[in-house]
């Protein structure tokens, strides 16, 4: 709101929208995470709601960021194949089940060690599109006309409009 004597102004009501909806759009993501069960995707256990927060309890990983190891390591073709692989097969579920991840890249894939060798886990979904019933409160809640996604990582049409984003964004 524009105040004369103090310029753009949020108000307290537009900062509680804001916040709603916020909370809204983690605790239905929350919610469509949960459902997936796969082993190459951070298992998401719960959803804890607090005064004006929310909080999403997720499995316990250990090892790091496939970004540290890259920074690092040489990584032999037959493993890279490998971790590409567990990825897609990640992003396949999640595919299948409406959610596209929007922001596929080394820091968002952890490995885990199992057996001597990384196994890959797709994390942080923060600016996923859910995929929900059309014509819905929910649905108008993840619109969002702002570019969402790490710039060199994301598809041609990605950056033109995040809201058109689909499975073929997270391909690229």
């Amino acid at each position: 709101a524009y105040q004369p004597d103090r310029g753009k102004v949020i108000t307290a009501e537009e900062l509680a929208k804001i916040r709603d909806w916020a909370l809204q759009r983690f605790r239905d993501t929350t919610f469509q995470l949960a459902r997936l069960e796969h082993p190459n995707i951070v298992r998401v256990d719960d959803y804890i709601a607090g005064e004006n927060t929310g909080f999403m309890v997720m499995e316990l990983l250990e090892g790091e960021a496939l970004a540290a190891v890259l920074l690092r390591d040489s990584v032999d073709v037959d493993t890279a194949v490998d971790w590409v692989l567990e990825a897609c097969d990640a992003l396949a579920e999640a595919h299948v089940n409406g959610i596209v991840h929007r922001d596929v890249k080394p820091e968002n894939l952890f490995l885990v060690q199992r057996h001597g060798r990384g196994r890959v886990k797709l994390l942080d979904f923060g600016v996923s599109k859910v995929a929900l019933t059309a014509g819905t409160a929910q649905e108008a809640l993840h619109e969002t006309t702002t570019m969402v996604g790490t710039p060199l990582y994301m598809s041609p049409e990605q950056i033109r409009r995040s809201t058109d984003a689909d499975a073929r964004a997270d391909i690229w």
